[in-house]
């Protein structure tokens, strides 16, 4: 997050000649010692990605004698907003985990801030273990747009969304799990019933506009999909999909399905609520999934939207090598490591979801179900990415405007339209 957790892209300015540092080779130069690998990512420590990145770094260490890596821990909301300025000076990590998409790795590659990978991908075989979606989000082309073009980023593991739900709350209250959209809705009438408010949200970052993304997703198809995210055909914000789910999502805030109060909410504090077992229901990605399984302390289980053939997912986020790193040599490996067999076994093992995992090795039952779900979904063409990708600045306008939305101070028309307005202005001029 998804991802997402996920995305504004400020305007960096030109590099400076000092920094146009070659993207072949060993260590650049420009203080570069080849003992350092300076790491950024910001998955938790006990995320499925953050257990196989942490033993990536000792298989690492391991392979390289007197090498050290040093990582630091850093906030989704913090890359994101200060990529492209850290980018473009000499405090650049040599790799850093960042979000895929348009809005995102594509405008920091069209800003010259990323490492070309295609030949390192090439020959380390990387293009032959990532295809179809996944790839999507690893090439990106002059204009920053993703699917094809030059490589710029490696996921090493793939996500996509579900709806998470606590089997024991349903049971105590006499709910009914659902298996279709009317059995949901009819399960959270019962639950606010009894005083309860059914869905976690966090009106503060990605969690409220994937709802509302989810529910035109279940009204829409896949050309609908690459007109809003490609760019192939013009997005119409009032069209059926779009009006269904903000109409829907109105009216879900209205009926108690959403808190008014959770405006303010983080995603953190949505996740935190999930597990307390003070929600019942979450929607949301697959990068949760491992902290559920080490931290939920009750019965859970998970399935696909109802009633919908797409949901939001990709490839994960991406490894990149920022223009401006030191040690390139070093991050090509360390990426190499991470899609090795022996940390994508991990990452699965950990409730994650890999991109060259051996299958036979996924001995975990939740963790094969929840490989065994994506697969369905990719193999029937059904990840739409994220609402907030195909434009620099969309993330931060479907925050505000989705909070207006849960406050009311919002009609759905007036919403709508002030999506229109600022995914037009940031269209790619042609």
């Amino acid at each position: 997050m998804l991802t997402t957790r996920r995305r504004a892209v400020a305007t960096a300015v030109a590099l400076a000649g000092t920094l146009l540092l070659a993207s072949c080779g060993g260590s650049d130069s420009g203080g570069s010692d080849g003992k350092t690998l300076k790491l950024w990512h910001y998955e938790g420590p006990d995320s499925a990605m953050g257990v196989a990145w942490k033993e990536a770094i000792k298989e690492f260490e391991a392979k390289h004698p007197g090498v050290k890596v040093k990582f630091e821990e850093k906030g989704f909301e913090q890359i994101q907003k200060t990529a492209p300025m850290v980018l473009n000076s000499n405090d650049a990590p040599d790799i850093m985990e960042y979000n895929k998409g348009n809005a995102t790795a594509g405008a920091l590659s069209k800003q010259g801030l990323l490492t070309d990978l295609t030949a390192e991908a090439t020959k380390r075989g990387w293009d032959k273990e990532i295809s179809g979606g996944v790839r999507t989000i690893s090439q990106y082309d002059a204009d920053g747009v993703m699917g094809s073009g030059k490589w710029y980023g490696v996921p090493n593991y793939a996500e996509y969304t579900m709806v998470f739900y606590n089997k024991d709350l349903f049971k105590k209250y006499g709910v009914a799990e659902p298996t279709t959209l009317d059995e949901l809705t009819a399960a959270m009438d019962k639950f606010v019933a009894k005083g309860i408010t059914p869905l976690a949200n966090a009106g503060a970052e990605y969690m409220a506009q994937q709802y509302l993304y989810q529910l035109a997703l279940s009204k829409a198809d896949r050309s609908w999909v690459d007109k809003y995210e490609l760019y192939k055909g013009k997005t119409d914000f009032h069209d059926a999909a779009w009006t269904y789910a903000a109409e829907t999502f109105a009216d879900w805030v209205k009926k108690g399905y959403i808190s008014k109060k959770s405006t303010g909410t983080k995603a953190e504090d949505a996740g935190v609520s999930f597990i307390q077992g003070k929600s019942p229901i979450l929607f949301s990605g697959s990068w949760w999934y491992g902290r559920f399984q080490t931290e939920n302390k009750f019965a859970w289980d998970t399935f696909l939207w109802p009633g919908s053939n797409l949901t939001l997912g990709s490839g994960g986020n991406l490894w990149v090598v920022p223009k401006a790193a030191k040690n390139k040599e070093l991050a090509y490996d360390f990426i190499d490591i991470t899609m090795s067999k022996k940390i994508q076994n991990l990452l699965g093992n950990k409730g994650g979801v890999p991109v060259a995992a051996d299958p036979a090795a996924i001995t975990d039952p939740q963790s094969k179900s929840l490989i065994a779900h994506f697969n369905a979904l990719s193999g029937k063409d059904g990840l739409a990415f994220y609402p907030d990708w195909p434009v620099a600045g969309f993330y931060d306008v479907l925050v505000s405007e989705t909070q207006k939305l849960i406050t009311g101070s919002e009609k759905p028309d007036a919403y709508l339209s002030a999506l229109q307005k600022a995914y037009d202005k940031g269209l790619p001029k042609t």
